[in-house]
């Protein structure tokens, strides 16, 4: 069990029958009144996001959320395939499950899959990822104090903004959380 008074960015808790995960946090100590917890939680089931208060003494079970590395194999469909690395088994994940940030994930790279009591919710992607360019306009040097981009398709498919001096057939390092260059890779 867990109190409201002991709340942290990233728990994960039951609240009638869905599993909530803490996004942001604050404890309030108003001068009249009693003292409350002020939170925006995300349904991890869902992706629903609320802000929500809570009694400091309120009590909510623990909800144990599992984070498997497993390695994506290939797609069928709307469902994508993950591969076990210890035990070969291979589990089946619907499209709707992905999220945004799998745009960035090609064959044989490891995720995290999320599941609760062995229902999968959710994949998480690296955090960062180096793929090819397949398509942008030709590169020129120059110009660079103004920061412009210009859009290039990477290897599977994503398309993402890039500095002017990127070309056809580099590999760049992407930020999956917000899908951003991060640089040229060697």
């Amino acid at each position: 069990m867990v109190t409201a008074g002991d709340f942290r960015n990233g728990m994960t808790f039951e609240e009638e029958g869905n599993v909530m995960q803490i996004i942001e946090f604050q404890h309030v100590k108003p001068g009249k009144g009693a003292a409350f917890v002020r939170t925006k939680v995300r349904n991890v089931i869902t992706g629903s996001v609320v802000e929500k208060t809570y009694n400091p003494s309120a009590k909510f079970p623990t909800a144990y959320v599992e984070r498997k590395d497993m390695e994506y194999t290939y797609s069928d469909g709307d469902l994508y395939y993950f591969m076990d690395p210890e035990t070969y088994e291979q589990i089946p994940v619907n499209k709707s499950d992905l999220g945004d940030a799998f745009k960035f994930v090609k064959e044989n790279m490891v995720c995290k899959v999320l599941s609760y009591k062995g229902n999968v919710f959710g994949v998480e992607p690296p955090n960062f990822v180096e793929l090819q360019i397949t398509q942008t306009d030709p590169g020129f040097a120059g110009n660079t104090a103004t920061n412009a981009t210009k859009p290039a398709t990477l290897e599977t498919g994503a398309e993402i903004r890039v500095p002017l001096f990127i070309d056809n057939g580099e590999i760049i390092r992407i930020d999956t959380r917000t899908g951003e260059y991060m640089e040229r890779v060697k």
